[in-house]
């Protein structure tokens, strides 16, 4: 009886280390799901619109802290630029904040909305008006109306500085603002929002539009048809000044160039970084 109690015995303890010894393999296969992660690995390119710039770099930088074998390279040069660079192959990633162009609609590009991109018309400090309706704001970029006595202010001429024709903002003001009236070439054009912005804090009477992430103390923003830009005024229509945020890829994207995308178009990075550099996530807004 000792002997087939002892035999008991040492078979219910070879079965329970083999029980262990089985879960402790699918415990290791769970846990090495964050190390695969943390293997990916490689360069990431991407170009195009600058309006994406303020959420994409702090993107980047957590990014690469979360991923340290992924080097992550962004940018600017206009929405059509990045278009144009990730279909020839050039980028891995274009940023744009307009629509795929229809050149480019056989050239198997994958869009990924990424977020709401609010536009907020800007002024030199010097102007004294704080609104314009819609109509004035088409005048004005269309050269019809070229002194601010004209809408209210004082009599001053009206600069305009704006962006160059490769420009996703320009596109989606002549979209959205000018219903595709042609804006005056008597205008003074830089390649940048930032550079948009500078100009405008040092010309007297001067106007243009920038992403609302680059509005600061330098210049001052005007309302429109009566409303304040802010993310509540996007959200619930009664501020109509934006476009959508898109990533582009050839084809679907894989490996570190799959985990950047995942990353900033997820819960965790869109709750944190988006509203808090004047975008609006897009689970906020109709599609």
């Amino acid at each position: 009886m000792k002997l087939v109690k002892k035999s008991k015995i040492l078979v219910a303890a070879m079965s329970l280390m083999l029980g262990v010894s089985l879960l402790a393999g699918c415990g290791g296969t769970k846990e090495a799901a964050p190390k695969a992660a943390a293997d990916v690995q490689g360069t990431v390119t991407a170009s195009g619109s600058t309006a994406l710039l303020p959420l994409l770099k702090p993107g980047q930088e957590e990014f690469q802290k979360k991923y340290d074998k992924v080097t992550v390279n962004i940018a600017g040069g206009g929405s059509f630029t990045g278009q144009n660079q990730v279909a020839a192959g050039s980028v891995n990633i274009g940023n744009s904040d307009v629509a795929l162009q229809d050149s480019l609609k056989d050239k198997g590009l994958v869009e990924h909305q990424l977020v709401g991109i609010p536009f907020v018309f800007i002024v030199n400090s010097d102007v004294t008006v704080d609104n314009l309706s819609q109509q004035q704001y088409v005048d004005i970029m269309t050269g019809k109306i070229t002194n601010w006595k004209d809408v209210g202010g004082k009599d001053q001429k009206i600069t305009l500085v704006h962006r160059a024709k490769s420009s996703g903002s320009r596109a989606t003001i002549a979209q959205v603002v000018l219903k595709n009236a042609d804006f005056t070439d008597n205008a003074v054009i830089q390649d940048s929002n930032g550079a948009v912005r500078s100009a405008i804090a040092s010309t007297p009477g001067s106007i243009g539009y920038v992403d609302a992430a680059y509005v600061d103390q330098s210049v001052k923003g005007l309302s429109y048809n009566g409303a304040k830009y802010s993310i509540e005024n996007v959200v619930n229509g009664s501020y109509p000044v934006y476009t959508f945020g898109r990533m582009f890829t050839k084809g679907e994207p894989t490996g570190a160039v799959k985990a950047f995308i995942d990353y900033v178009t997820s819960k965790e990075f869109q709750e944190t970084y988006a509203e808090k550099n004047g975008f609006v996530p897009v689970t906020k807004l109709k599609k």
